[in-house]
């Protein structure tokens, strides 16, 4: 039987056994399109599927409690659905992505460098997923992130060194913890030392054991003696660990265990290139449970490289690989067994009783502005409460993990009269002109300053409004700039405030 003849009927498994339907369900995590549940997913939850990811576009910002909503639809078909979503607060937010973050991310708390404020930003985080019906979100982010070139982690670490980033991720797990939500401590063996982006190729870490278990093993083991319900697996190679992706490589899992991990290991999504451009989803998947994953992240249907291809359909290969694999003798049902009793333990804890409610009255702008650097501001305010204000955004693409977003900071400025220009658009005589005999103030909103692109385009408007002012919601360079600059550590709701907020007290 194959995917295609599975296509239309009751989730691929009409013909198989019961007792194998529910046991291969039990450690799938596809995701869904729509702001309901469709009919396949529904039929799927209450033949035993493990539960869900949430993505934006299963959320509906201008329907207040539809995501609870929804997420008590899910459990009417399986009370034990574990229900997740990539919530770490800055730029990485879905049940916030259209409006931005009301949680610093975690460069900004890193720059903070305060562990009571991170556990309480994992409680406000935790807080959220809980009233929407979420009991696992997958943050926190405890890669070290050693490599100023990576595209893909960058801002949502802590930070570059081991000791502070261990000490954070067991604070956020701490917090988020504190409601019965599942933390999930992410990208393990550590994705903090890449150039590439897993997303969209194949990520090496070209370190040894020695370098990664000194510099990046750490803020997973202290996740672990957190009491850490989850850990997700990278889609990367370490050479000295062979050369099959961490997820699909049973070395990597047993070095997690070997920490003293007993939780749910989730893989990252089955349809990133490492996984979909190689040995494909459906074989992803049966490698990655041989190798010791519990739970199968099947990715985000609405992914551009899942063109063509519905949501059921994602589904259904994942599936329909793990039943030919049982079929014939490849996958033990007893390594299915396994990890679906570890993912139902963690469905059991979080429906558990909740430590005493603590709700932390915290005001993440002041704290956000209170992180953000300042180089070479000068005096007075910038802005100055009124007035006009060119904002050139010359970010050049946006982060697969975060997904494209609004520009939080032309909100932020939403009482002064703003012109909003793109890169661009500098390239026409006329808009460069208008640049140059712009009245009011100049900023310049970055998000790498290692891009040469980006710098291009600072300098470029540097040299036609030289008072320009540039924003950089990418990481901060050791060094001051000489340029007038504000590094925010991150973009989102928050941090946008808190620079209009810095700009206007500066």
């Amino acid at each position: 039987m194959t995917s295609s003849d599975l296509r239309h009927a009751e989730p691929s498994v009409t013909d198989h056994p019961a007792d194998l339907q529910r046991l291969i369900n039990s450690v799938i995590l596809p995701g869904f399109v729509g702001t309901t549940a469709p009919q396949w997913l529904v039929r799927a939850l209450a033949n035993g599927l493990a539960g869900v990811v949430y993505f934006s576009h299963n959320i509906d910002p201008e329907a207040p409690g539809q995501v609870a909503v929804l997420s008590a639809e899910l459990r009417a078909a399986n009370p034990n659905a574990v229900i997740g979503v990539d919530e770490e607060g800055g730029n990485v937010t879905r049940l916030e992505a259209r409006d931005g973050s009301s949680v610093p991310g975690a460069a900004v708390l890193g720059a903070l460098n305060d562990t009571a404020t991170t556990e309480a930003a994992g409680r406000a985080i935790g807080r959220l997923c809980r009233d929407a019906g979420i009991n696992l979100t997958i943050a926190p982010v405890a890669d070290v992130n050693t490599n100023p070139r990576n595209p893909v982690i960058g801002v949502r670490a802590f930070g570059a060194d081991t000791d502070l980033v261990s000490a954070h991720t067991a604070g956020a797990v701490a917090g988020i913890q504190h409601f019965k939500v599942a933390a999930c401590a992410k990208h393990f063996p550590g994705h903090g030392d890449t150039v590439a982006d897993s997303h969209m190729d194949v990520a090496r870490v070209e370190l040894t054991m020695d370098q990664m278990r000194q510099h990046h093993l750490p803020p997973f083991q202290a996740a672990v003696q957190a009491g850490v319900a989850a850990v997700m697996s990278a889609h990367i190679i370490i050479p000295e660990l062979g050369e099959a992706p961490s997820t699909l490589n049973p070395a990597a899992s047993a070095l997690l265990r070997e920490m003293g991990f007993e939780g749910v290991l989730i893989t990252d999504a089955l349809d990133m290139a490492a996984v979909r451009a190689t040995v494909g989803p459906g074989e992803g998947a049966v490698l990655a449970l041989l190798a010791g994953n519990d739970l199968l992240c099947v990715g985000n249907p609405l992914n551009a490289y899942t063109t063509g291809r519905d949501d059921e359909s994602c589904y259904v290969e994942v599936y329909d690989a793990l039943f030919a694999a049982v079929a014939s003798g490849r996958l033990p049902q007893e390594t299915l067994r396994r990890a679906a009793a570890r993912v139902q333990a963690l469905a059991q804890w979080s429906a558990g009783d909740m430590s005493q409610d603590k709700y932390d009255d915290v005001d993440w702008v002041s704290l956000s502005t209170l992180a953000c650097r300042a180089d070479s501001l000068g005096e007075g305010p910038v802005l100055s409460g009124a007035g006009r204000v060119t904002l050139l955004d010359a970010r050049t693409g946006h982060n697969m993990a975060a997904g494209p977003t609004e520009n939080f900071l032309a909100t932020a400025l939403g009482h002064y009269e703003v012109e909003s220009l793109n890169a661009a658009e500098l390239s026409s005589a006329e808009q460069a002109e208008r640049l140059a005999q712009a009245q009011g103030t100049v900023l310049v909103l970055t998000d790498s300053l290692a891009a040469p692109e980006q710098q291009e385009t600072l300098e470029r408007t540097l040299s036609l409004a030289p008072h320009a002012v540039c924003i950089n919601a990418g990481l901060a360079p050791e060094t001051p700039s000489s340029t007038a600059t504000i590094h925010a550590h991150g973009f989102s709701r928050v941090t946008a405030q808190a620079v209009v907020r810095l700009l206007e007290s500066v």
